[in-house]
């Protein structure tokens, strides 16, 4: 993204930002993005719409270039439903990098549209997408990240548990897109997080040790560890992820024979404890990954998680492109503190 945005944006504002990698966004203005999330769910929750949606005449164009449930629908209706609208474009019909080039799709893009949403398979494109357009890029996925998934990780770990800082968040599985973005964020807001792997699974090693510098500030550790037992002992959350993603599926074999000991299933969640709780950012493949009893057993976070992509990816939005001070007004110009606790982490949910 250039400068423009950004330049006329209010001291304090996210406005005109992109958020292609978790790290885009500093620990406290991630609290910002959740602390508005909080207020748009909250407004939401009453009567299933907002009395005055934020984000009226705002568009958004959703380049999807590989398979979506939960991301496509939560930001295609978040918009909707914040008061915009939203435009999905596949690979096959615009054919960013083979029919034009990615700047030039970029730089159509910019003079239609108010932001665009990018789910891709190389990191590089999204991050070309945001270099290029003068408006905000946010990243859906992308093989290397996954940074709205964590931030609806951390708002369910909150809502549900309290502050994340001290918690101990062990990942059971590969330390894929999914695990890079949680350790990010989470190990930034002050959490100790875990990777649990079999070995030749593990995370990109700039990724950890960028977690590891933020969570040196914040007070989070990021700890890597082969044996999924011990790494879940004490834990308050226990996330896995499918052990093959999108573009991986010829290694489909060798990663159930890799992963085989690594199943989050009603004995391992036991070693946590009963106040364990347990995450899946889906889709999930039972009876591989993890079990159905504890997917759908009272540990489980797995569906209020998926819900809260919708809420928070509309926090997101309106940071991004609206007036996150005022949830329902979408005259107002400037945006607003968010309104942190005493101990400087906005509340989430009720009470």
């Amino acid at each position: 993204m250039t400068d423009t945005a950004e330049a006329i944006a209010p001291v304090g504002s996210l406005r005109g930002r992109d958020f292609v990698s978790a790290g885009d966004l500093s620990p406290a203005e991630i609290r910002r993005v959740l602390a508005t999330a909080a207020r748009l769910k909250a407004d939401f929750s009453a009567n299933r719409r907002h009395e005055r949606p934020p984000l009226v005449r705002r568009t958004l164009a959703m380049l999807f270039e590989r398979p979506s449930l939960r991301t496509r629908v939560t930001f295609e209706a978040g918009m909707v439903q914040l008061g915009g609208s939203a435009i999905q474009l596949t690979a096959g019909n615009v054919g960013w990098g083979v029919r034009e080039t990615v700047a030039d799709v970029a730089r159509n893009l910019q003079a239609y549209v108010d932001a665009i949403v990018i789910r891709t398979g190389p990191h590089e494109v999204a991050l070309e997408f945001a270099a290029r357009a003068s408006i905000p890029v946010i990243n859906a996925l992308t093989l290397h990240e996954h940074p709205c998934q964590a931030l609806a990780d951390v708002y369910t770990i909150e809502e549900a548990m309290g502050s994340i800082a001290g918690r101990l968040v062990t990942f059971v599985g590969d330390g894929n897109n999914v695990f890079h973005s949680l350790a990010i964020v989470a190990a930034g807001q002050g959490a100790h997080v875990r990777l649990a792997h079999p070995p030749g699974y593990g995370p990109d090693p700039a990724v950890v040790q960028r977690a590891r510098e933020l969570g040196a500030t914040a007070g989070g550790t990021v700890t890597l560890g082969a044996d999924a037992r011990a790494m879940v002992e004490g834990a308050d959350v226990i996330y896995t992820d499918a052990w093959t993603s999108m573009g991986q599926e010829s290694e489909t074999e060798a990663r159930r024979a890799a992963f085989a000991s690594y199943q989050v299933d009603a004995g391992l969640v036991a070693i946590a404890g009963p106040a364990a709780r347990v995450l899946h950012c889906l889709p999930a493949h039972r009876g591989e990954e993890i079990t159905s009893d504890v997917m759908d057993g009272p540990q489980s976070l797995v569906f209020q998680q998926s819900e809260n992509r919708l809420h928070v990816q509309k926090g997101l939005l309106v940071e991004l492109l609206g007036d996150p001070a005022h949830v329902g007004d979408s005259d107002s110009a400037d945006a607003g503190d968010p309104g942190p606790g005493a101990d400087g982490h906005a509340r989430i949910g009720p009470g």
